[in-house]
């Protein structure tokens, strides 16, 4: 969430932050902005009545006289009545706030290019060349059920339209993946983690997910728990009411896990791999000071954009607009694979930085080097990578003409040396 005092101190820069976003936030910042100021008023009416009450009860044990002692009772009982009426309002007043500013989405660093939607993301490099075929390629769904190893029926058989079954080589290839993002993550330094894949409704409200995000999520109503949409939510909270020392930063985690999403807005007509409810990723996650943190955003960037080159599938890399970030999120690049299907890019990885957006809410802090505690980390995250995503481009970019996949060298030795894909 927003740190309360620039609300106060910088209303318009705020404002400024939230305008670039697009969307009605102008008049929930005028929420809080009330709440807080009603908040200080009733903090000092509280302060002074406590002040009161303390400075009366030591007079009453001096006053001698028995008159006079009671009518100063009564005095300070009319005070004691007063301030419960006021401690309650207080109450629910950082309550309200407090809701109020979970509503409110982070600000768009300075640095972030200015626009509205997509169309406004900026290109700012690609890398590879892209594939030429002498046949009609085939979309991935095509090509994997010709193979025998995606069986897309079986998937809506057991669990309804929106998840799929891998078979075989299929199955292999997944598995491959991970096992290949894993392995290359744990060579740049990342702590591999393999957390639980449901979560408190705490942990979802530390990254942001909830409340805004409970209508794409799989919630768990009874246990007040979810399925998680991403490993993000557990590595964010790994550190969760920790105080970290200075030079364990930057601390660099990643985590295999199945992800959940609903995907209210998919369409159901939609076939394929690219938007489903059910699939698995590995997670980059990063903590950090302020001052490093957007030097660790490209660094971050690049970790993504490496098992692509290792992989050999073209790609790009753009900057999101303020109009195109997500709610947490301050300043993110997308990675984007090609896929001959679409004859476009998609996106696979997406790399960001939350400022202290996340920390505020999951309580993550560091001492500093004077041995200062209480200021809060910064958090980035991103894709390393989306797994099925990656199949998808796997098939894809690599199908050949008889219908057989050539597998990228880089996954063979995960493939038990297998070179290719061909049916069953």
């Amino acid at each position: 969430m927003l740190d309360v005092r620039m609300l106060r101190e910088n209303p318009e820069k705020v404002r400024k932050g939230l305008e670039a976003r697009g969307g009605p936030w102008a008049g929930a910042l005028e929420d809080v902005l009330k709440v807080d100021q009603r908040w200080r008023e009733v903090t000092g009416q509280v302060n002074a009545l406590r002040e009161t009450r303390n400075r009366a009860s030591v007079e009453i044990g001096q006053i001698k006289d028995r008159t006079l002692r009671e009518a100063k009772v009564e005095e300070i009982r009319e005070v004691k009545d007063k301030l419960l009426a006021l401690e309650a309002e207080l109450k629910d007043l950082d309550a309200r706030r407090d809701a109020l500013l979970m509503e409110l989405p982070n600000l768009p660093d300075d640095s972030v290019p200015p626009g509205a939607g997509p169309q406004d993301n900026v290109e700012k490099r690609r890398w590879g060349s892209l594939p030429s075929f002498a046949f009609k390629p085939k979309d991935h769904g095509a090509i994997g059920e010709s193979l025998g190893i995606l069986d897309f029926a079986r998937g809506v058989k057991l669990a309804g339209e929106g998840f799929y079954v891998l078979v075989g080589a299929g199955a292999r290839l997944e598995r491959a993946l991970i096992q290949f993002f894993l392995d290359e993550a744990a060579a740049k330094g990342y702590l591999e983690v393999m957390p639980p894949f449901i979560v408190t409704n705490e942990t979802a409200t530390g990254t942001g997910h909830l409340p805004k995000n409970a209508d794409d999520m799989y919630l768990i109503e009874r246990d007040k728990m979810a399925l998680i949409p991403t490993a993000e939510l557990p590595l964010t909270s790994f550190h969760r009411g920790e105080v970290i020392l200075t030079e364990q930063l930057p601390i660099k985690l990643c985590a295999y896990t199945p992800c959940w999403r609903r995907e209210a807005g998919r369409n159901t007509d939609t076939k394929g791999l690219v938007r489903v409810h059910q699939f698995n990723k590995v997670e980059m996650l990063k903590l950090s000071t302020p001052e490093a943190a957007w030097a660790e955003l490209e660094s971050l960037t690049r970790d993504a954009e490496e098992l692509l080159k290792k992989l050999g599938l073209a790609h790009r890399v753009v900057e999101l607009c303020a109009g195109d970030i997500g709610y947490a999120a301050s300043k993110t690049y997308d990675t984007e694979v090609w896929l001959p299907s679409i004859n476009g890019y998609k996106e696979i990885s997406s790399c960001s930085c939350f400022t202290d957006f996340q920390a505020r809410r999951a309580g993550l802090k560091y001492r500093d080097k004077d041995g200062q505690v209480g200021k809060f980390l910064y958090t980035l995250n991103g894709s390393g990578l989306a797994v099925g995503r990656t199949f998808v481009a796997i098939l894809e970019n690599y199908q050949r003409e008889d219908g057989s996949v050539e597998l990228p060298e880089a996954l063979r030795p995960y493939m038990g040396g297998l070179t290719e894909i061909r049916g069953r």
